[in-house]
């Protein structure tokens, strides 16, 4: 049986933000003890929590959110386990081989980079994460790739005043998602032969950079993989 897997981190007070982006605040709008029903009140940025990013987000002349087409927000993914990298280590396309090659015999226009970072959610160290060379970006849309979503709070070191990895991956009118967890459930199941799917569909806001997103993914079972690429069970002779 397939199996789901929530890849976000939950929305609450004073919840880390990339820095300079608005803090979070989640308060009690209504109440029903008050006013017959519970309603939140809620404050906080387009890049808040596990979200994506639109072209928008880096060029005013580059699609926005509501811009882009339903596809690049879910479908088949193949995992880069990049996990074991030092601090503010950078992505290279040598530690993308092993990724690139499977979406050669598994096409996909989602590529998942399995940092291993959200162990740190929530710490100082999370701004610490390795980050995407432009390098890397450049063979990821090569590929084929429009969709990158990272276990870290940016593909891009955290802190630069540029943000070149965003400015490739954006520049081919494709998204990105950030601040996902449980990537290396993800890594665990490719690496077992297990399908991966994902849906990182944001909230429909006109006009966005990005929004907050539910992600989340389906891992299929191994010996469904295997019919599905073999084909349907013969059916013996004279039987319909």
């Amino acid at each position: 049986m397939d199996s789901w897997i929530d890849l976000s981190v939950p929305v609450v007070t004073g919840m880390p933000v990339y820095p300079g982006d608005p803090r979070v605040e989640v308060t009690r709008a209504l109440k029903v003890a008050e006013d017959g029903v519970n309603v939140l009140r809620l404050h906080m940025g387009s890049q808040s929590g596990t979200h994506v990013d639109a072209p928008y987000h880096v060029d005013e002349a580059w699609p926005t959110l509501d811009d882009l087409p339903l596809e690049r927000f879910a479908g088949a993914a193949v995992v880069a386990d990049v996990r074991g990298l030092a601090a503010r280590e950078p992505i290279t396309p040598d530690h993308l081989a092993p990724a690139l090659g499977l979406l050669g015999r598994r096409p996909a226009g989602i590529l998942l980079l399995a940092t291993g970072w959200s162990a740190h959610w929530g710490t100082d160290h999370y701004a610490a994460h390795p980050w995407l060379t432009p390098e890397a970006a450049r063979s990821l849309v090569t590929a084929g790739v429009r969709t990158v979503a990272v276990d870290a709070l940016s593909v891009d070191p955290t802190g630069g005043a540029e943000l070149p990895a965003h400015r490739v991956l954006c520049g081919a009118e494709g998204v990105i998602a950030e601040n996902l967890t449980g990537l290396d459930r993800l890594a665990e199941a490719q690496a077992a032969g297990r399908s991966v799917e994902v849906f990182l569909f944001p909230l429909r806001l006109a006009g966005a950079d990005g929004a907050p997103i539910r992600a989340t993914a389906r891992v299929g079972d191994p010996d469904q993989d295997v019919r599905a690429r073999s084909g349907p069970p013969a059916v013996p002779d004279g039987q319909v």
